[in-house]
């Protein structure tokens, strides 16, 4: 499932963020709490279903 923050960035969950150290396969609600778009910094509750 794919989702989208404010800013613009997309998370997709088969994806997850490299980057971010988030394995592919982890759902939004997830995310480490401390989780934050490497788009905006926002966190995830930022993002909603694509």
């Amino acid at each position: 499932m794919k989702y989208v923050c404010v800013c613009g960035y997309e998370y997709d969950t088969a994806a997850g963020d490299p980057g971010g150290h988030v394995a592919p396969g982890t759902p939004v609600d997830q995310l480490p709490d401390d989780w934050v778009c490497p788009g905006c910094g926002l966190g995830k509750d930022a993002l909603s279903p694509a």
